[in-house]
């Protein structure tokens, strides 16, 4: 993996760590472009290094890069604040496409866990328990359903046939209901929080 970036043009391979706890000691002082992190990590998991990197420094631009594919760890990852969620066998070609999307503002998710995830989306949707919940209309959770695959805004504006403005409405609108800062505290907070997990804390934008 790090031969890939280091002989790809327009890439740098900054620095790589083998533990979450070397991570936490050095990425903040390489301020890095982009972080591919790994979940299976010796002793503090990567979900976990990613929640105290975000903490110490929220600009940061974290894509999970892992063999694991269930929805729930996808779930975990988003609500820590990583960006995107590609598996360690994306091609090549892919990945660094992935990895140009996080710097242009999108949130790469491989296509299979896309699909697994708007699953769940849906499962919980349906099963939600009665009682106050917050109301979205149907335009914004279209919206908030393309956020969670990925798409960028103005992709989102092509599908939908709006403008890239009226999409960013949208999107503030979405923030301001769920009292939320950042994509992934959007997607993680309406489609899992709301079903039955303990709400998080909205942190700094990211």
């Amino acid at each position: 993996m790090i031969r890939l970036f280091k002989e790809t043009r327009d890439f740098e391979c900054a620095s790589s760590y083998l533990n979450g706890e070397q991570a936490l000691a050095g990425l903040p002082a390489d301020k890095p472009d982009v972080i591919l992190m790994d979940i299976n990590l010796p002793g503090m998991n990567g979900i976990e290094c990613v929640r105290q990197l975000k903490e110490r420094e929220p600009s940061l631009l974290v894509v999970m890069l892992t063999v694991y594919e269930e929805t729930e760890q996808v779930f975990q990852a988003l609500q820590a604040g990583a960006t995107g969620y590609l598996l360690k066998r994306t091609p090549p070609r892919q990945l660094l496409e992935g990895v140009r999307e996080v710097l242009e503002g999108g949130a790469p998710i491989t296509s299979h866990i896309a699909r697994k995830v708007v699953e769940a989306f849906h499962t919980q949707a349906a099963s939600r328990p009665a009682g106050p919940t917050v109301e979205l209309s149907q335009r914004e959770k279209e919206v908030l359903a393309m956020l969670a695959e990925g798409y960028l805004i103005k992709e989102i504006g092509d599908k939908v046939g709006v403008s890239f403005g009226t999409v960013r409405t949208y999107v503030r609108r979405i923030y301001e209901k769920l009292h939320v800062q950042s994509r992934s505290q959007a997607i993680v907070k309406y489609f899992h929080g709301a079903a039955g997990s303990p709400p998080f804390k909205a942190g700094p934008p990211s």
